[in-house]
């Protein structure tokens, strides 16, 4: 490979990533403003949405969008922020890219105002040279209403569905290195 041609990629991976930050951030306000049309253009045809409590899982945009009508249908304002953005570009196929996302968001279901924080492990094609999410797979460490801030982070029922159902948040005592810490740290 040339210099010229190393440039190049290196600059294709830039400009891949800027664009991907701005697709991470135009969901973000597609759910705010419960914009159905934008949020369903920012996923692929075969996308998959999934969590891992299996509250929110969808196959193909269509579904998609179908059950963003649903979870949206019950919450009033909301506002979701976005904070680091980890992106992969893959080198043998640049159109293909992974991502890690932190953020926040403030929702109103069922009017009743709730607070959580999240992280989306992404994955991103290519399709007619706009990035699109091809996997989003969300995953709570707390979804509470808001008066259940204070202690949200003491127990591990931290995920209340819109109903008012606990559940064990997502993570962190999911990982293995969360376990393999509480491990050690009850040898000691």
């Amino acid at each position: 490979m040339t210099e010229l041609e190393e440039l190049r990629n290196r600059v294709e991976r830039l400009e891949s990533r800027a664009e991907i930050s701005e697709l991470i951030s135009s969901y973000a306000i597609a759910c705010d403003e419960h914009d159905i049309p934008r949020l369903g253009a920012l996923f692929t045809e075969d996308a998959v949405f999934d969590t891992p409590s299996r509250l929110m899982v969808a196959n193909g945009r269509k579904a998609i969008i179908d059950m963003f009508i649903q979870v949206l249908g019950i919450r009033g304002p909301g506002y979701h922020w976005t904070h680091d953005h980890f992106i992969r570009v893959d080198a043998a196929n640049p159109d293909q890219a992974t991502g890690l996302v932190l953020s926040h968001a403030e929702t109103s279901p069922n009017k009743r105002p709730s607070l959580a924080a999240m992280k989306y492990e992404d994955k991103y094609r290519k399709v007619s040279g706009r990035w699109h999410f091809e996997k989003r797979v969300l995953s709570f460490l707390y979804y509470v209403p808001a008066a259940e801030y204070l202690t949200a982070l003491t127990g591990e029922l931290r995920l209340v569905t819109a109903t008012g159902e606990r559940m064990k948040a997502d993570y962190p005592e999911s990982l293995a290195c969360w376990q393999d810490f509480e491990k050690a740290k009850k040898k000691v």
